[in-house]
């Protein structure tokens, strides 16, 4: 019996990569000890194309080694968010509108001012310069081509 619990939890360990992500305030806490360029991937509970996308790239082992190992990932839901966020310098609020709303932060990273393409790919660097935006999805060769391209990996 004991081998069999054993088995159960040391399995999905062999199965399960999985994409480490963090949220605003963890990234900046951890800038400070050791500067890495970052992911941001905003998307919403609603976008089919969000969730089969992140599926996809936590399913690509190699390409989560790489982003564990030398990115930090934000994972951002700017339509549930609703904390203040401080993030280069400026403090950034959810937005109510009604029974939903969005965050500024979102509408500050977005080209599209009015209302973010979801998902939506930023790349900075670890000074924290944007070095890539992408509306849409992003498959996992896609992510990997870039990220060995802007970051020399």
């Amino acid at each position: 019996m004991r081998t069999f619990a054993l088995f159960l939890m040391v399995v999905p360990c062999f199965y399960l990569s999985q994409i480490k992500t963090g949220t605003f305030s963890e990234m900046e806490a951890l800038q400070k000890e050791n500067s890495k360029p970052v992911i941001i991937h905003l998307y919403t509970d609603w976008c089919a194309i969000c969730k089969i996308e992140f599926f996809r790239l936590n399913k690509d082992k190699n390409l989560v080694g790489m982003i564990n190992d030398h990115f930090y990932f934000v994972h951002f839901e700017p339509e549930k968010t609703k904390e203040k966020i401080h993030f280069q310098g400026e403090d950034f609020y959810y937005l109510p509108n009604g029974n939903s709303g969005i965050h500024e932060l979102a509408l500050a990273l977005s080209r599209n001012k009015n209302q973010p393409v979801y998902p939506l790919w930023i790349f900075l660097d670890k000074n924290r310069n944007l070095v890539y935006y992408q509306e849409g999805q992003m498959t996992p060769e896609q992510m990997r081509q870039k990220l060995l391209e802007f970051f020399a990996l």
